[in-house]
């Protein structure tokens, strides 16, 4: 069912819905909450939009709601008939519509979902267990990127994907970048409240780190920058994780200088190839490499050789700020047990160095970041560690054990030290600094939806639990951005420093003192968002 611009004539719209929505045979509670909310937004915005293009129900137009839903979620997992979906799907084209869904969510009290990418772990941004009605406000639409090339800055809309920025940064110039995230399908509204780490981390610390300024929508709907929001606010966006303390709107970013060429290499061993032992050494060297180096490493099951039998594969993919031949010489002096050869690795510019270590073929043009459409939607669970000790050998045959009872896990392990070690924890809310040596990722994919879930999630739960005496203590770290629910939810009982303490560590308590008296009715919340008070 197609829609014009909205009249204005706000009480014809309003005519013409009904009568649309009455032949649609929408339920009347459906169809109340939509009209009411849409004759809302056309006296609260001063800017028109197109219905068909903005405003998604699946009571209109089943296939149109589908796809607005499913296009940039992740996780197939929360898109199951079993989820709970939202009323209806609004896709501001400006600020003044973002400012509008705000108010008069607040009006009619509904609850908001906020999505700029649809990368959240655990679904947070399209799906709700614990409100009974909510909307989503999907900022997709809202993508301009204004680099600065000057003033080494890019005012950057939250709707685009980080690919994208990177796209118009090189567009500018060749030796400016950002140290922002690997996968560059992420929204980056979301991605840089949450710390946002990257292959440049070790040089010049976490997106978050890199932020100059924010504009956000605050529950009252109030456009703020960062001196109208204050010091405390504008710390705490930058590494809280997202739907806590308003609707990101734009980052103001800090770019980095880059060299003309970049290295990239990828090495990969086997178990049968002293993998362990490597891996081993690895955790040993990692944090401590030249700062221009990032080496992460990419583990999973694979086919041995020789026979049908599965083995453990261990990647090495690295990128360095500099040519192949002083790379030869970082990498003879501080690693040499990886064996690389200048064979292995590739010169390149930045761009392109972002583009292999995300995954592109190596014909794809930087125009193909353009695209923003995630690479990976699996069903999948995924939790995190921060390691500040190498785990022993014994530590990691034993982890090979549960990886080879899987179907498809993955782990990827990040190295820490460099800037991030500099940088102090209370500097932002994101507090895994000195001390760490590398973060780890833990995935479990699979295929057939609900069928084998209960399966994974007891697999990755003891590989878990199994890891507990090799990682970090006191608590046992995880990153907000990799959301798991398993270490507790807001509304279920739990003392939110369960999990909290977890993500911000001692910066925890300062973020609920802050959202106390920013958002004292808790407007924006979700599962783990901030609470206004501590149990």
């Amino acid at each position: 069912m197609a829609f014009a611009v909205i009249p204005t004539n706000a009480n014809a719209f309003l005519v013409t819905l009904l009568v649309l929505s009455l032949s649609s045979s929408i339920p009347l509670s459906s169809a109340s909450i939509q009209q009411d909310f849409v004759m809302c937004l056309v006296d609260n915005s001063d800017a028109s939009f197109p219905m068909q293009t903005s405003f998604f129900t699946h009571d209109l137009n089943a296939s149109s709601f589908k796809l607005a839903l499913e296009t940039s979620a992740q996780n197939l997992r929360y898109l199951l008939p079993s989820n709970p979906k939202p009323e209806f799907i609004f896709e501001p084209l400006y600020e003044t519509h973002v400012q509008a869904a705000v108010v008069c969510a607040k009006k009619l009290s509904l609850h908001l979902r906020l999505r700029s990418g649809g990368h959240d772990y655990e679904g947070l941004s399209y799906v709700s267990e614990l409100e009974s009605a909510f909307v989503i406000v999907d900022l997709s639409k809202l993508r301009n990127i204004d680099v600065d090339v000057e003033s080494n800055s890019a005012w950057v809309h939250a709707g685009a994907s980080i690919g994208e920025v990177y796209y118009r940064i090189q567009e500018k110039s060749k030796i400016h970048g950002f140290p922002a995230g690997l996968c560059t399908s992420l929204g980056i509204g979301g991605h840089i409240i949450g710390g946002a780490y990257g292959s440049m981390m070790r040089k010049f610390g976490l997106g978050a780190d890199n932020v100059l300024d924010a504009r956000i929508v605050d529950a009252d709907g109030k456009i703020l920058n960062r001196a109208a929001m204050g010091e405390d606010v504008f710390w705490a966006l930058r590494g809280s994780g997202g739907g806590s303390f308003g609707v990101i709107l734009a980052w103001k970013i800090k770019l980095v200088p880059v060299p003309e060429t970049v290295t990239v290499f990828t090495v990969t061993r086997t178990l049968e190839q002293d993998g362990t032992k490597l891996l081993y050494k690895w955790q040993q060297v990692a944090d401590k490499l030249d700062e221009d180096l990032f080496i992460r490493v990419i583990i999973s099951p694979a086919k041995t050789s020789t026979s049908k039998e599965r083995t453990i594969s261990t990647s090495y993919q690295g990128q360095f700020l500099g040519d192949a031949n002083r790379l030869l010489q970082v990498m003879q002096r501080s690693f040499p047990e990886l064996g690389l050869t200048k064979k292995d690795c590739l010169e390149t510019s930045w761009i392109k160095s972002v583009m292999y270590i995300a995954g592109f073929p190596s014909t794809a043009p930087p125009e193909a970041l353009l695209a923003g459409k995630s690479l990976f939607k699996n069903y999948f669970k995924a939790k995190s560690d921060y390691v500040e000790e190498p785990i022993p050998i014994e530590g990691l045959e034993g982890l090979w054990e549960k990886f080879l009872q899987e179907d498809s896990p993955l782990t990827i392990w990040n190295p820490y030290g460099g800037m991030m070690a500099k940088i102090p924890e209370t500097e932002i809310p994101f507090p895994h600094r000195s001390g760490t040596l590398f973060k780890i990722q833990w995935l479990t994919l699979w295929q057939d939806g609900k069928a084998s879930e209960a399966k994974h999630m007891e697999w990755m739960r003891e590989m878990y639990t199994y890891m507990e005496q090799y990682v970090s203590k006191s608590p046992r770290s995880a990153y907000v951005n990799y959301r798991d629910l398993d270490l507790g939810m807001n509304g279920k009982g739990n003392d939110a420093r369960e999990w909290g303490n977890k993500y911000f560590k001692g910066n925890f308590e300062r973020l609920v003192k802050i959202k106390a008296k920013f958002d004292p009715e808790n407007f924006f919340r979700h599962e783990q968002s901030i609470p206004t008070e501590l149990e």
